[in-house]
C-alpha cells in the first residue's frame, strides 16, 4: 500500500493512492488553508467509518440481514495542546434494519470493532473508541 501526496497550493495536498484514486486534504482558511477539502485527522474518521461500514455490510450480508439504508457517524476530541491527538472517538451506526435484527447490527458493529477492521484496532491503541447502533 502507498500513498504520493503532492502540494497543491496554500495548505492544500492532492493524495494519490497506489490505485490511482485521489482526494483533497486542506486546512480551514482560520488556520492557512483554503478549506478545498478534508482536514487529515477528517480523512482518519473518513478512513475509520468507511473500514467499519465495510464490515458492517459484509457481515449484515452474511448473516442474511435485509437493509438497504447505512450511515456511520464518527466524533473525535482532540487534546489542547501540540502534538493534537484524538482523546476519544464515538460512532452512531444507523441502518434500516428491521427492529428484530438491532441486535445483528450491533454484533456487526462489534465483531468489525473487535476483529475485522484494522482502522479501529490502530486507534484503539491510542484513544478510546466507543459505539452505538440505532435504528434509520
Amino acid at each position: 500500500m502507498k500513498t504520493t501526496a503532492k502540494w497543491s497550493t496554500a495548505l492544500a495536498f492532492d493524495v494519490t493512492s497506489d490505485s490511482h484514486h485521489t482526494i483533497r486534504l486542506d486546512t480551514s482558511q482560520a488556520n492557512g488553508g483554503l478549506d478545498s477539502g478534508m482536514s487529515p485527522k477528517q480523512a482518519v474518521l473518513a478512513g475509520l467509518c468507511g473500514c467499519s461500514g465495510i464490515d458492517v455490510v459484509d457481515i449484515l450480508n452474511k448473516m442474511r440481514v435485509p437493509f438497504s439504508k447505512l450511515s456511520i457517524e464518527a466524533e473525535a476530541e482532540q487534546t489542547d495542546t501540540h502534538p493534537k491527538v484524538f482523546k476519544w472517538i464515538k460512532m452512531v451506526y444507523k441502518c434500516d434494519v428491521q427492529p428484530d435484527d438491532l441486535d445483528k447490527l450491533q454484533r456487526a458493529a462489534q465483531l468489525s470493532h473487535e476483529k475485522y477492521c484494522g482502522v479501529s484496532i490502530m486507534l484503539k491503541k491510542h484513544c478510546d473508541i466507543s459505539f452505538a447502533v440505532e435504528l434509520l
